[in-house]
């Protein structure tokens, strides 16, 4: 038996297992072409996500660069430009990336491109945490920043529709949920890392924070030229190249869909509505801070919550998304909202509640679960309600509008300022109660 039928043969046996896709083998919604090579397309894909999910929560814009940005002098200006920068720059200029794509019958290179381009600004990032200090430490991030959300958007577009091509229906969720599981092992093996790796430092606590910080951002770069090797090997076939044009007309043309279809607009809407569950993290790790407690905001601490629930729930989430993501949705936006209404009862009836490590740890556990869960549902959802010629469109379509949402995220900030973290935490939970209601309401599109 020569290497390569070996090799093929390993593969099909860990697709098996993986996928749990016994001999008869699904090919839903994929053209014929691409079912044979399905199990090598399928380990593609999981290897490359988990690395790139990995190097997500190496250099968590929540959490990490943050870290950085305080721990080495820049202003709070450019820390709180963060989060807004680089969930909005991944999403806003997919439109017209969207429309460069359907005009390229193989995509998969726009992902490999991508991913190289983060791993390219991440390394900018080393050499400016090693160079610079106070403002021009921020400046540099920030920029920098702004081309790694850019290249992600780039990643975002291209990742659903090859992955529409390549991996068969009732099997994408899973995918999403293993990568996600591998990746929350890994993150919390290096959470850990960082949780004793001060110890073994002979350096000033300076000096060693720089360490950590270099290591965390070379990894994620070695990181995401991994993936992008990785990713080079899916077998894609060419798909439909219809509705060339400007792309900028063609971009805003593709709006048009949020109302033409009523389905594809009530799945936006209640997206929308969902990103309540991502702005809970930080206002609980507020609450928690106001509370007194630093211990289990630091940064190992918070790395290690969110890489368990990763391992917990990825795959979880993954399998019943691949049966009915509408519910899972639903079932997030719920707990969500529990966890949030938990968190605010404790913070209004005691000033020191929060401050009690296994509580805290506990409510932020629960939160990335449920934030976990509404990922990988909108994610399965999108993509098992698209076809092969619409899916880069809706994409681009759903994540520009998402976009703009994520930018008024930056009210809660004047909210917060004005009413108090308090009022915050209600209006996201009545945001999170609508999203629950409405994802009830969405058709069972894993059905058709």
């Amino acid at each position: 038996m020569s290497d390569s039928t070996q090799k093929q043969n390993l593969t099909e046996k860990v697709y098996g297992y993986l996928a749990e896709d016994e001999d008869a083998r699904v090919c839903k919604d994929i053209p014929d072409a691409a079912c044979n090579d399905q199990p090598k397309a399928f380990i593609a894909h999981l290897l490359a996500l988990s690395m790139t999910k990995l190097g997500d929560s190496l250099v968590s814009a929540r959490l990490v660069l943050p870290w950085i940005l305080s721990s080495l002098g820049a202003p709070s200006a450019f820390i709180s430009a963060l989060v807004p920068l680089r969930e909005s720059l991944a999403l806003l200029p997919q439109l017209i990336i969207a429309q460069q794509l359907r005009e390229t019958p193989i995509r998969k290179w726009f992902w490999v491109a991508g991913s190289l381009g983060q791993s390219l600004a991440l390394v900018g990032m080393l050499f400016s945490v090693l160079a610079l200090r106070d403002a021009a430490l921020g400046w540099a991030i920030v920029i920098l920043l702004t081309v790694f959300s850019t290249a992600r958007g780039v990643c975002s577009v291209a990742i659903k529709d090859v992955q529409g091509k390549t991996i068969s229906k009732t099997r994408r969720g899973r995918l999403s949920g293993i990568a996600a599981s591998v990746a929350g092992l890994l993150s919390v093996l290096t959470a850990l890392v960082v949780i004793f790796a001060p110890q073994f430092l002979g350096q000033a606590a300076s000096e060693g924070n720089v360490l950590i910080f270099t290591g965390l951002l070379g990894f994620a770069a070695i990181l995401w030229f991994a993936a992008a090797v990785t990713y080079a090997q899916v077998p894609e076939v060419p798909g439909a190249t219809e509705g060339g044009g400007n792309a900028m007309i063609e971009a805003l043309k593709s709006l048009r869909l949020l109302w033409q279809d009523k389905q594809f607009g009530s799945f936006v809407l209640t997206r929308a509505l969902l990103v309540s569950s991502a702005f809970a993290i930080p206002y609980i790790v507020v609450m928690i801070q106001r509370s007194g407690e630093g211990s289990l905001t630091s940064l190992g601490g918070m790395m290690l919550a969110n890489g368990i629930a990763g391992m917990l729930a990825g795959r979880f989430w993954g399998k019943w998304s691949d049966s009915a993501s509408h519910h899972v949705m639903a079932a997030a936006a719920f707990m969500a909202v529990a966890v949030m209404a938990g968190a605010l009862l404790c913070f209004t009836m005691s000033d020191d509640l929060l401050a009690q490590q296994w509580l805290a740890g506990l409510l932020i556990f629960l939160a990335a679960v449920a934030h976990q869960g509404a990922r990988v549902g909108r994610k399965t959802y999108l993509v098992d309600m698209a076809t092969q010629e619409n899916r880069a469109q809706f994409t681009a379509v759903s994540n520009t509008v998402i976009g703009l949402v994520l930018l008024l995220g930056i009210l809660l900030g004047v909210v917060d300022s004005f009413a108090g973290v308090e009022m915050v935490m209600v209006v996201l939970i009545v945001l999170g109660l609508i999203a629950g209601f409405r994802a009830l309401t969405l058709p069972n599109v894993q059905q058709d």
